[in-house]
């Protein structure tokens, strides 16, 4: 039975089994592995019909079955669950094999584990994978990282069972060293800031405006139509018209208002951090799920702490202008998202010698991504004009596009006005409409800062009318 099957999946998660389905049914003979047995008994059992996946019960059978060079995919936890796995299967490997990892590790991690499997001769990747279960099995966005060689050896399989856009296959060598989890990280990151933009929409149209839940669904089916033509806005527009089998009422309002993480996004703020690249509105979105966290908190300040009767909870005026501005609103939250990741994206790419070309990461997104939506293709020609710009605003088509046709800017103040007179936080929308006023002023008031910092620790300041370095005595 050795050399029969040309990639072995270890890990019978969902994501494992519809990835090893999705491979199979392109044709691809699959081993299957995991570390309970009893998880691919159950998955042949019950999942497995013609397709040609067979079954391995220790690593060593694994192993034993697949064709040279071997060619492994791990969909295991990330985190100490990758060592663990790495740490019994390296063993049994050659030189020349390629171990891949699909889970969402830290880049850092990928690159520490890059390192020790080349000095065996084994490649190993590190691949964003985006798209959910569904995705998996009929087709995810992949973003492979590594050497080139590596990527060469995996290309034809990755490319097969990838969704595929008008461009082609969603599958592209994203760079070297780990920035196929970089870019998924940075990918997660923007998706944090989307899903908070549309939470504070639908917060605006329930609690301001006092749409039900049926029509604000019919709301995003209608912004699904133009510019907001995106996987997540469907998604919540579907939803939003799920119905509670128990009541009847939309399920939507039944579940708990605490949003989960998983710590990419958690990652990509740090990132930007300690690369020093300005990016509030993904930041503000891990925030917001950090802060929905304190429900017992919450309850408790809310119940003390009304808002105050000076501010009052005004009528919007006209509903059908307030929702123009706030579909402009969330427009401007996700161009804002997106500028954020790329130039993040670009500066670490520079920092880490990644060589990530962003038009082929906009590119890999444009189908079976979870970001998936209209505005890719014409971000992708704001990046392709200049590839070496990192600021999406650098661009003019891009300042038009959220000045004049959007209208973007004054539309949100007027969304911000309202959501303040309601009491409502908007962190994702209020942070993108500050980094854009930010990144427009020439000069902003960080002279009184740096002269304060100056003036209580001598850390000295530079002028704007003559070069050099100076330090006053403000007490003089």
């Amino acid at each position: 039975m050795e050399g029969r099957c040309e990639i072995g999946v270890i890990g019978m998660g969902v994501m494992g089994q519809n990835l090893a389905l999705n491979l199979a049914r392109h044709g691809i003979p699959v081993c299957v592995y995991n570390r309970t047995a009893e998880r691919t008994e159950a998955f042949m059992r019950e999942r497995v019909r013609e397709e040609p996946i067979a079954p391995a019960h220790t690593l060593e059978e694994l192993v034993q079955r697949l064709s040279r060079p071997r060619r492994l995919l791990l969909m295991v936890q990330a985190g100490p669950a990758v060592d663990q796995v790495l740490e019994a299967l390296v063993p049994l490997l050659e030189r020349g094999d390629v171990v891949m990892d699909g889970g969402n590790s830290h880049y850092a991690d990928t690159e520490r584990r890059m390192q020790a499997l080349a000095a065996r001769g084994i490649h190993f990747l590190g691949i964003g994978i985006s798209g959910g279960e569904r995705g998996a099995l009929e087709g995810p966005s992949l973003m492979p990282g590594g050497s080139p060689e590596a990527y060469a050896r995996v290309e034809p399989l990755l490319t097969r069972i990838a969704a595929r856009s008008e461009e082609g296959p969603c599958c592209g060598y994203m760079g070297r060293g780990g920035a196929g989890h970089y870019v998924k990280m940075v990918h997660n990151a923007i998706e944090y800031a989307f899903m908070q933009g549309i939470a504070e929409a639908y917060d605006v149209m329930g609690t301001a405006l006092g749409l039900s839940a049926e029509a604000i669904a019919e709301v995003f089916e209608r912004w699904n139509e133009g510019n907001l033509n995106a996987y997540l806005v469907g998604l919540a527009a579907r939803v939003l018209r799920y119905p509670d089998p128990e009541t009847g009422a939309p399920l939507v309002e039944r579940i708990l208002d605490r949003a989960e993480q998983k710590g990419t996004g958690r990652w990509a703020a740090q990132s930007a951090l300690e690369l020093g690249v300005p990016a509030p509105t993904l930041m503000a979105a891990v925030v917001a799920r950090t802060l929905s966290h304190f429900k017992a908190d919450r309850e408790r300040i809310a119940a003390g702490f009304p808002w105050p009767d000076g501010w009052p909870a005004t009528a919007p005026g006209d509903e059908v202008e307030a929702l123009a501005d706030l579909e402009a609103a969330l427009n401007l939250v996700v161009l804002t998202a997106f500028s954020q990741g790329l130039w993040l994206l670009h500066e670490a790419s520079r920092a880490y010698a990644y060589g990530v070309d962003r038009g082929e990461v906009l590119r890999v997104w444009r189908a079976g991504s979870i970001l998936r939506a209209r505005w890719l293709g014409f971000l992708r020609e704001v990046v392709r004009e200049d590839p070496e710009d990192p600021h999406l605003l650098f661009s003019p088509r891009f300042r038009a596009e959220i000045r004049d046709r959007l209208a973007g800017l004054p539309a949100a103040g007027r969304v911000l006005r309202l959501a303040f007179a309601h009491g409502i936080p908007m962190p994702a929308l209020s942070t993108a409409v500050d980094y854009v006023l930010s990144m427009r002023r020439s000069r902003l008031p960080a002279n009184l800062i740096q002269a304060q910092r100056d003036a209580f620790g001598a850390h000295t300041y530079e002028r704007i009318d003559r070069p050099g370095v100076f330090h006053t005595d403000w007490e003089g």
